[in-house]
């Protein structure tokens, strides 16, 4: 039965199979259009909405499924044609196939009589063009299609895209709005025999396609962890299958299913978590940015001369629940620029060529200035973010929920924010910024100074005594006090620059304590807040990537030992998912849950959450601490 109208889709029962922008949602026993998130995507819109599969007319009876990110197999039965005896002795493989450009789906029957075996196998789409964020909002308004034979082909069309079914040796027919392809099979003793049918899916709209000229991303050599080596390898594959292309190479897409596109935020997180395993990826994700660099001041899309952009849709993007309406091009993100920076000092590091930097010196330049003339409308010297169109995001660090910045008392902080790790990335990406500056020969004395005077102001401001603890603020608020809730935000200061030493070491021994690492992962929000909830989005949830992004920072700092403490909690937590592990699940504790809970809107595969195998990786692979 499908979700209430209204209801974004549920997604922890469900199974995808995709190569960026295609991406087919099932059950996990290849069925599909029982749920409302099920169905056939390319980029932002939905082409079918059922794809069932019979023998003699009869559905499937699933016995298991062995799947990859771009190709699954779903093995059933077929009782109806078997022999009387109680052992199965006639299968149907259901192999599913995901393109960039479309699907192939093969049903087999695989006969293990001693006598040929007779059937017909059928499979039925039905089509279904819809806007995807339709599809999230439990709202999905189908466009007006028309569906014809062209030759040997079933065509269907909403005038804009178009879906093209092939089905060699097969019979194809239309049956309203679905597509049938059907093949009566004879099946020799031991032999096989198939109906297949390939989909193209076409959308002259999109604004980003399939990966072509991949980027090199290395593998991780073997752990000796059982667990960790399952995830690494499943993590990689979902990376390598989620990476899209704007013109300027390969970048991560944020994740499945709602955002298989550009995601400022997303894309640098994802390729700097990944730096250990090649330049590659950050190089083509630092381009495909700069070229989309801000250029002017528009309220509307947020756009500011030298701010890198949030999110790239092929149309103005509406959700009506909950009340935003995004431009196609929108720079709501107050992080997505000092992390550019970041990434481009750190793949420099990591052996990025200085010709390549020198290429981005402009767009470097430009970021820079933006951090100080747009970044603080106030002077303050902070970076603040307020939506200005009364349409956009409310919050704009990576906790972009509406209620994700509170106080101890539960209250939600009025903007202009000031978060707390925005600073550090800041100051990070000055001080990174000005060694860039001097490695081309220039003068990066204003910036090491500006990183100077960061850490000055946030030590003055951010931190906070409560209940006999001292820990710095989530943000500032718009009257400029501290935001006092204890939250993880405070583990992404750690290897920032911001912080001495000692500073670390107290945040550190704070994220280890039980009301931060719940057994399976570091928590948003400390257990003992007041606004903490294990199935809050941002305030007491587990975020892999968050997680991933605070190891890293300790083993930056030294803290070896903390980083292995939850390194090892973020390995539970992926081996209970089979290794794909989501885009955050319930921050219920290992004290409380045998595993981890589902956040069950929860997406998967997500870009960042994968690629915090790596510093986990590191971490509990002894390997020395940056610096």
């Amino acid at each position: 039965m499908h979700a209430a109208a209204g209801l974004q889709p549920l997604l922890n029962d469900e199974l995808v199979v995709l190569r960026a922008p295609t991406q087919v949602w099932s059950a996990r026993d290849g069925s599909m259009g029982a749920s409302a998130i099920h169905g056939v995507f390319r980029g932002d819109w939905r082409f079918a909405r059922a794809l069932e599969a019979t023998v003699d007319g009869l559905p499937l009876e699933h016995v298991g499924t062995s799947r990859g990110p771009s190709r699954a197999v779903f093995h059933s039965v077929a009782r109806m044609i078997d022999d009387a005896t109680p052992d199965p002795r006639v299968r149907v493989e259901r192999i599913r196939s995901v393109r960039g450009d479309g699907v192939d789906e093969r049903l087999e029957l695989v006969n293990g009589l001693a006598q040929a075996v007779t059937g017909t196998v059928a499979l039925r789409l039905t089509v279904s063009f819809a806007e995807l964020m339709g599809v999230k909002a439990g709202a999905p308004v189908e466009a007006a299609t028309s569906v014809e034979m062209r030759g040997a082909d079933a065509v269907a069309s909403d005038g804009v895209r178009t879906l093209v079914v092939r089905a060699a040796g097969a019979e194809l027919a239309i049956d309203g709005a679905t597509i049938v392809a059907s093949r009566e099979l004879e099946v020799p003793p031991g032999g096989r025999g198939a109906l297949e049918i390939s989909l193209e899916l076409d959308d002259p709209r999109a604004v980003v396609r399939e990966a072509t000229d991949r980027p090199t991303i290395a593998s991780l050599p073997a752990s000796g962890d059982a667990s960790l080596d399952r995830w690494s390898a499943q993590a990689l594959a979902d990376v390598r299958a989620l990476l899209l292309d704007a013109g300027q190479g390969s970048f991560a897409a944020a994740g499945a299913p709602w955002f298989l596109t550009l995601f400022g935020r997303d894309s640098l997180i994802t390729a700097r978590l990944l730096l250990p395993l090649g330049t590659d990826l950050a190089l083509s994700t630092l381009r495909t940015l700069a070229a989309r660099q801000g250029t002017r001041v528009d309220p509307t899309s947020a756009e500011q001369p030298g701010k890198m952009l949030h999110e790239l849709r092929h149309a103005q993007l509406e959700l009506p629940g909950e009340r935003i309406s995004l431009p196609p091009v929108y720079y709501g993100t107050i992080d997505a620029t000092p992390l550019w920076i970041v990434l481009l000092h750190e793949a420099w590091l990591a052996g990025l060529p200085l010709e390549a930097v020198r290429e981005l010196r402009p767009a470097l330049v430009a970021a820079l200035e933006w951090m100080r003339d747009h970044g603080s409308p106030d002077g303050s010297g902070f970076l603040k973010y307020v939506d200005e169109s009364g349409h956009g995001l409310a919050n704009q660090g990576w906790k972009d929920s509406g209620d994700s910045v509170r106080f101890a008392d539960g209250r939600i902080a009025d903007a202009p924010i000031a978060l707390c790790e925005v600073q550090a990335q800041a100051c990070q990406a000055a001080a990174g910024g000005a060694e860039l500056l001097e490695a081309l020969g220039e003068d990066g004395s204003e910036w090491a100074a500006w990183a100077r005077a960061m850490r000055e102001r946030f030590r003055a401001a951010f931190w906070v005594e409560r209940d006999g603890e001292r820990f710095p603020a989530i943000a500032l608020d718009g009257r400029g006090a501290p935001v006092d809730a204890k939250t993880s935000n405070i583990g992404q200061l750690l290897g920032t620059t911001l912080l001495s030493p000692d500073e670390e070491a107290r945040i550190a021994d704070l994220l280890v304590d039980e009301r931060f690492a719940s057994g399976y992962g570091l928590r948003t929000m400390a257990s003992d807040e007041t606004a903490h909830w294990p199935l809050s989005y941002h305030c007491g949830s587990v975020w892999p990537h968050d997680t991933g992004v605070v190891i890293e920072g300790m083993l930056r700092a030294g803290l070896t030992e903390h980083a292995r403490v939850l390194a090892a909690q973020l390995v539970r937590a992926a081996d209970a998912f089979d290794g794909r592990i989501p885009e955050l699940f319930a921050g219920l504790g290992s004290d409380e849950v045998s595993s981890p809970v589902a956040y069950p809107a929860s997406c998967r595969p997500q870009a960042w959450s994968a690629a915090a195998v790596v510093p986990v990786h590191r971490a509990l692979s002894r390997r020395p601490p940056l610096r």
